[in-house]
């Protein structure tokens, strides 16, 4: 008579491992894992936006519930805030960008990127790609 260990045995002995056996995009049982559903248009990302400097280009684009939002392609000056006034200035060059430093060799505006202007350098607090406008603060 055969033990019951002994089956068990040669039960797991004969049976290759689960790894193995598994497929991608399939439970252990053999059913598939479905994707609940696709993007809807709202969650769909759009084009990547890219603000340089140059001569201003915005560009409007329709948003949820028929709003506008206004962005920069091109921007040329900066709103700089000063201690205690607000002055216009033109953008020079892109010393550096701290989220990536890439970016500064391609001239390219993003939040936090520091500018040289005729003021001195300049460190942008907006998010030129949404806004439509580059507001920063003299760093000194």
């Amino acid at each position: 008579m055969i033990s019951l260990r002994q089956t068990l045995t040669e039960r797991y002995l004969n049976k290759k491992p689960t790894f193995l056996n598994m497929k991608k995009g399939k439970k252990i049982s053999g059913g598939r894992y479905i994707k609940s559903r696709k993007k809807k248009l709202n969650e769909i990302a759009g084009q990547k936006r890219i603000v340089k400097i140059g001569e201003e280009k915005r560009k409007t684009k329709r948003t949820r519930g028929g709003n506008k939002k206004t962005f920069f392609l091109k921007a040329k000056f900066v709103n700089v805030q000063t201690k205690n006034k607000k002055e216009k200035t033109e953008i020079k060059n892109v010393l550096e960008t701290p989220s990536n430093r890439f970016l500064a060799k391609q001239n390219i505006l993003t939040k936090g990127t520091i500018i040289e202007t005729n003021l001195g350098k300049v460190r942008i607090t907006n998010r030129p790609t949404q806004e439509g406008v580059v507001n920063g603060i003299l760093i000194e």
